[in-house]
């Protein structure tokens, strides 16, 4: 989950609030860094059509020659 990773994960904040300041600063970033669900359904259809291109499945290792 990415906001534990951000907020807890390798950390020792001394206080509660200083987890509190840290979270709402992740929350923050998320919130001004997110796209549109289209920007992102075009991106995934995009890189989708170029794995197949390259014969790529998931996972990253080549399709069997068929």
């Amino acid at each position: 989950m990415p906001l534990r990773q951000f907020t807890r994960a390798n950390s020792n904040h001394p206080r509660h609030t200083v987890q509190t300041r840290a979270l709402h600063t992740y929350l923050n970033w998320r919130d001004n860094n997110a796209r549109h669900p289209d920007i992102l359904a075009a991106e995934q259809s995009e890189r989708a059509r170029i794995r197949v291109e390259k014969g790529i499945r998931w996972g990253g290792r080549p399709a069997l020659a068929t």
